[in-house]
């Protein structure tokens, strides 16, 4: 099963990518970094996600772990302040607020 197996493309738009489900979560994107050639994001989250989960900003990247106060979490709730280390790229800019999806 691909990154992309979850998505659909609608007839007659090209480029444009729908997801089957509503997200989530949503995450407010402070800071973008490159730690170990992975994107990492720092933010706040809005909603409940887990390491596995996909984001969607420009592209879709799945979400490998995610650290609090530096330290690797399970999960991260409602306003907390978390780094997310992604497995791709998704081209986020600092003030972006991404959607979060189940896998």
């Amino acid at each position: 099963m691909g990154l992309f197996d979850f998505l659909k493309r609608r007839k007659g738009e090209s480029g444009e990518f729908i997801a089957s489900r509503k997200p989530v979560a949503k995450f407010r994107v402070e800071q973008v970094l490159n730690v170990l050639g992975r994107e990492t994001l720092i933010g706040t989250v809005e909603g409940i996600i887990y390491p596995g989960y996909k984001v969607k900003g420009r592209n879709i990247a799945l979400i490998r772990e995610i650290q609090r106060e530096r330290k690797r979490v399970d999960f991260a709730v409602d306003g907390d302040r978390v780094a997310l280390i992604l497995e791709g790229k998704t081209n986020a800019k600092k003030g972006d607020v991404l959607e979060i999806y189940q896998s």
